[in-house]
């Protein structure tokens, strides 16, 4: 499941919107996972030593990568590998965003802050892009570290214009009205697989033997490149969601060139999640989400009117959900796109007051919400179609994946059973890694000794969703000398430099002095949003059932 937005660490500002059985049946090649192979090693050190000598030469920013750039934020480009087997063989561009630390203190402006290095941030994905990193000096929880570090965003192979890939036609990427069966029919699951197998054709036609490359390794090795470009002799680094797994195949794979690498909503490196059974997990774990957005609905009754108890909330979102089956709102949301909608409110609770509103607007007579909300946008068709391909590539290329439907069908209808809220839909987003054309890797095995690595910090809310938090146990267990900070019963996906003065609080201490709390540390939530509203009386109407 793609990580819903550039959100986590970087704050509302950067906001880029969007195992319960054994696998089995596994790709062929399936076995013990195996150490990056000696000739990617050469071809990453000398990657390294020609970025080195060439660092980045930096000018304005095309409206492409950061749109009305202010001044300060300059752009360049960084020349990787396609494949670092070959180094001398086909290399593509990445681009990268940067601006100087301010060195000005926010809290006195007479004391000049010494500037520690650059400060590289991955949002996750696969598939989302950093380049509008720059911009969070700008925001009050990020002025300190922007005094003291060059704020560096870029996009990694594949996104925007770093070599982009491409599985459709971004005009024929948005499809709606669609539906969204928690229970579906044979039928149903007929007609995806013929869209999952059509899918994987595409990505190999609009991609061809480049295809294979884009992989969570060649990620880190694209990173060790674009931190010698830097001219950083030690990364310092924060990844969230799934940059918290290729930060950590870096720190396994070159720990001598770690600084300091924050690890926001970590997921579990296990070999074993790499990602089919990782992907059940977030389903099962979004189901619980679900209730807990649906329990603050229920508390907020005299607000949005949708029921005061959890099963009573429920009922009235089925009722959306076959109301829009029968007549889709503004022509556009059915009930997938309804889906989608509430999906991003299990990621960020912030979200939730939007979504109760334009639930209860919606089921009162006014449509227009949460046709604002929900529909498609076809202005940005191309970037989600861009994000989309890369999430597939990356995903498919890391691991093997069942490629008997029988499993696939097997293990979500178990699970829905049970967690009905997700479950089929992120089956759907992933199965063209059942029909993948491309050859499968091994995942490796993260695990650093003691003193291999400087302390790595892990921060993880304990009800995240998307990365549901034994991951970040299983990480803190997997990188000798780690510390993990948890927010205990929140579930926002990524909380550094977020709204939680505790969290932001050992954030800076590493990041500014290296200060760690101890093997583990835990802070109270943060506050849950307040309600908005109430829905003015004029527009409401009686609750109807709806039909097909």
């Amino acid at each position: 499941m793609r990580a819903a937005a550039l959100y986590s660490a970087a704050g509302s500002l950067l906001l880029t919107a969007l195992a319960i059985a054994p696998a089995g049946h596994a790709a062929a090649g399936s076995g013990a996972s195996v150490l990056p192979g000696a000739a990617e090693r050469r071809g990453t050190e000398l990657a390294v030593a020609r970025a080195r000598a060439a660092g980045i030469d930096y000018g304005t920013c095309s409206p492409a990568d950061v749109p009305r750039a202010p001044a300060g934020v300059r752009c360049g480009t960084v020349t990787v590998p396609l494949d670092y087997a070959r180094p001398d063989g086909p290399r593509i561009k990445l681009t990268v965003s940067r601006i100087p630390a301010t060195q000005k203190d926010p809290r006195n402006s007479k004391r000049k802050v010494p500037r520690q290095g650059a400060l590289v941030y991955n949002p996750g994905g696969p598939g989302a892009s950093s380049m509008y990193f720059p911009l969070i000096g700008t925001n009050p929880r990020w002025q300190r570290i922007a005094a003291a570090y060059d704020l560096v965003g870029y996009a990694p192979r594949g996104v925007g214009r770093s070599a982009p890939l491409s599985c459709e036609d971004p005009k024929h990427f948005f499809k709606g009205p669609t539906d969204s069966p928690a229970h579906p029919s044979e039928a149903y699951k007929r007609q995806h697989i013929a869209q999952a197998k059509a899918y994987a054709r595409g990505c190999a036609r609009r991609s061809g033997s480049k295809l294979r490359f884009y992989t969570s390794l060649n990620n880190a090795r694209d990173l060790d490149v674009l931190r010698a470009a830097l001219g950083e002799d030690r990364l310092t680094f924060v990844g969230a969601s799934y940059g918290t797994y290729f930060g950590a195949l870096y720190a396994a794979m070159f720990p001598a060139h770690v600084r300091r690498m924050v690890l926001d909503a970590a997921v579990n490196p296990d070999p074993q999640k790499i990602w089919y059974r990782m992907n059940l997990d977030q389903s099962a774990a979004f189901e619980e989400r679900w209730a807990d957005f649906r329990d603050w609905i229920a508390r907020h009754n005299g607000v949005y009117r949708l029921g005061d108890t959890s099963a009573k909330v429920q009922r009235s979102y089925d009722t959306a959900q076959k109301r829009l089956a029968g007549k889709a709102a503004g022509g556009k949301v059915g009930p997938g796109q309804l889906q989608s909608a509430f999906l991003t409110a299990g990621y960020y609770d912030d979200f939730w007051p939007s979504r109760a509103e334009a639930l209860s607007a919606y089921l009162h007579g006014d449509p227009k919400p949460l046709v604002r909300l929900a529909a498609p946008k076809p202005e940005t068709a191309a970037e989600a179609e861009n994000g989309n391909a890369v999430y597939t590539a990356v995903e498919c290329n890391d691991a093997p994946w069942p490629t008997d439907w029988k499993v696939w069908d097997r293990d979500n209808t178990r699970l829905a059973r049970l967690a009905p809220f997700e479950t089929w839909d992120n089956a759907w987003m992933n199965l063209p890694c059942a029909y993948w054309p491309a050859p499968r890797q091994q995942p490796l095995d993260v695990r650093t000794g003691p003193g291999e690595l400087p302390p790595v910090l892990i921060l993880a809310a304990e009800r995240d969703a998307a990365a549901p938090y034994p991951g970040a146990l299983e990480m803190n267990r997997r990188l000798a000398g780690s510390v993990l900070v948890t927010e205990r019963d929140a579930g926002t996906h990524g909380i550094g430099g977020g709204p939680n003065t505790c969290v932001n609080g050992h954030f800076e201490a590493y990041l500014l002095h290296g200060r760690v709390p101890g093997r583990r540390a835990s802070c109270a939530p943060h506050r849950l949003p307040r309600a908005v509203g109430p829905v003015r009386e004029s527009q409401r109407g009686p609750l109807r059932s709806g039909r097909r």
